[in-house]
């Protein structure tokens, strides 16, 4: 398969862009991309034409507007993202907390649908944003019910970043913490990608059964009783579900069922154990 070298460095240009937060100088673009100083500016010129990118008062290159509106319509064309957005609004109701719908990206998670209750969390989330998804409730929710070897896969030779000091970063522990998660049925995440915030998440399937997204709920960590957090997994699991539904997903045992051991087995009702930490 050929490819246009120029097409790969401006690509390779967006994602520096988008990385910088704040923008970033021609000339470090150029010396991080090695890239001829003024092929730079030639394709960093070609991007700002095409409004995929611009320059700001100092003289930075951010992110154009019409990344947006390409973005925007991408989203639009997901029958996942049109599903969502109703449950998202109803579980927003009923716990005036933030929910979440995210997909993988390899071993990242890019949220797609954000919404903040009245409880609203200060968190590392954003619509577009890519967090490891290690350390997130909504990256173990679909890591842990998907078939073990592309989990293995994802995971091959990645070293597993540390978010916040309680987050998992040997590969054998995360591990454990997806059996674990298959057992219980949904995916927790006690402080380990924001301090001071507990989220709980489930898979969500498509008419096949493959899990292809996630949808998770975040509180505060001093709102997260043991009470509260079987309310909220059932919430969160029969939202997922629901969304699952919308998508043409009919359930069955197999879905669920010897994805990581011989062992595991089905939650029984009402069995949902508390927070550790």
């Amino acid at each position: 398969m050929r490819l246009s070298p120029a097409l790969v460095r401006a690509c390779a240009i967006l994602d520096a862009v988008a990385q910088s937060g704040e923008g970033v100088g021609v000339s470090a673009l150029a010396r991080d991309l090695a890239i001829p100083r003024n092929t730079a500016y030639e394709l960093v010129n070609t991007l700002v034409a095409c409004s995929l990118v611009s320059f700001d008062s100092g003289g930075r290159v951010r992110l154009g507007f019409h990344l947006f509106e390409l973005g925007s319509a991408y989203v639009q064309s997901l029958d996942l993202f049109n599903e969502a957005r109703p449950i998202v609004r109803e579980l927003v109701r009923a716990t005036a907390d933030t929910v979440h719908v995210a997909m993988l990206d390899g071993r990242h998670v890019v949220f797609l649908v954000k919404e903040e209750g009245e409880q609203s969390v200060r968190n590392l989330s954003a619509v577009g944003r890519r967090i490891p998804a290690h350390g997130t409730a909504v990256g173990k929710a679909m890591l842990a019910f998907q078939p073990r070897e592309e989990t293995l896969q994802r995971l091959n030779g990645a070293r597993l970043e540390r978010l916040t000091p309680a987050t998992i970063t040997d590969v054998d522990a995360l591990l454990a913490e997806l059996d674990a998660t298959v057992e219980r049925g949904y995916s927790t995440d006690v402080e380990e990608s924001n301090p001071g915030v507990c989220c709980l998440a489930a898979p969500v399937r498509n008419a096949l059964g493959v899990v292809i997204a996630g949808m998770s709920l975040a509180t505060r960590r001093s709102r997260m009783t043991t009470g509260r957090e079987e309310e909220l997994s059932r919430l969160i699991v029969r939202a997922a579900e629901q969304l699952s539904r919308r998508l043409g997903y009919l359930p069955r045992r197999s879905d669920t069922a010897d994805l990581w051991s011989s062992e595991s087995a089905p939650v029984e009702s009402g069995t949902t154990p508390a927070l550790a930490g």
